[in-house]
C-alpha cells in the first residue's frame, strides 16, 4: 500500500488498483486535484476534517467515488452512505471497518460528536479521526494524532502502544507549532517493533 499525506488528517491510501482518500479537510492541501478516486471517507464533521466548500467539486470530479461519512457529516452533504461502528463496506479491493462511534471529549461543555474511525483492508491501514480508539484488529500502519485540543502527547503515545502497529505514520499536526517535538516523543516511547515515519506531504510512500 502506498499512502499520501495531504497534511493535517487528510491521507489518500493506494493499493495500484484502489484509491480511497480520508478526511479532506480545510487544514489540508492538493487533494483537491486528485482524479480517479474510488471512495472518500469523513470522520466527523469538524472543519478541518471535511471542506464542505471543496467537497462538491472533488466528487464531481470523481464521478464513481462512493461517498462515506459519519452520522454527524450526513445532513451537510448529498449521496452519502452513512457509517455507523460495525458497518463494513467494499470499496474495490479493500474492505473498510467502521469502529468507534464517538469524538474525544474536548471540554464538558463543548457537545461530543460522532466520530467514525475507519480500519481499512483487515488492519492495513487505520485512520481514528479524532479519537483514541483501539480496535480489535491487529494494525499494519497506524495514522498516529501528533496534537489537538482534545489530546495531550503522552495520550498519543499510550494509543500508540496499545495499537502497537508496525508503523505509526503521524497526522493531525496543523495545530502544533513544532510537529517534530511530537515526532521526537513518538520515536523515544514508541513499543518495540513499531517505526515511527513522518510522510513528506504530498508525495506517494509504500508503507
Amino acid at each position: 500500500m502506498k499512502v499520501v499525506h495531504f497534511g493535517h488528517a487528510c491521507v489518500l491510501l493506494e493499493t495500484g488498483t484502489t484509491r480511497v482518500l480520508i478526511d479532506p479537510g480545510t487544514f489540508s492541501e492538493g487533494f483537491e486535484d486528485l482524479a480517479d478516486l474510488d471512495a472518500v471517507l469523513v470522520t466527523h464533521q469538524h472543519f478541518d476534517h471535511v471542506d464542505l466548500e471543496k467537497l462538491p467539486a472533488l466528487l464531481k470530479s470523481n464521478p464513481r467515488a462512493q461517498l462515506i461519512v459519519d452520522e454527524g457529516t450526513a445532513p451537510t452533504v448529498e449521496n452519502a452512505t452513512v457509517a455507523r461502528p460495525g458497518d463494513t463496506f467494499e470499496i474495490g479491493d479493500l474492505g473498510v471497518r467502521v469502529v468507534g462511534g464517538q469524538h474525544a471529549m474536548i471540554h464538558q461543555d463543548i457537545p461530543i460528536v460522532p466520530n467514525a474511525a475507519y480500519v481499512v483492508g483487515d488492519g492495513a491501514f487505520y485512520h481514528p479521526g479524532d479519537s483514541l480508539f483501539v480496535p480489535d484488529e491487529d494494525v499494519d500502519v497506524l495514522g498516529l494524532p501528533a496534537g489537538a485540543p482534545w489530546m495531550r502527547t503522552g495520550e498519543a503515545v499510550d494509543f500508540m502502544r496499545a495499537v502497537k502497529p508496525r508503523v505509526a505514520v503521524p497526522i493531525h499536526e496543523k495545530t502544533l507549532a513544532s510537529p517534530q517535538m511530537a515526532h521526537r516523543l513518538f520515536e523515544m516511547l514508541k513499543p518495540e517493533g513499531t517505526e515511527v515515519r513522518p510522510l513528506t506531504p504530498g508525495e506517494a510512500t509504500a508503507v
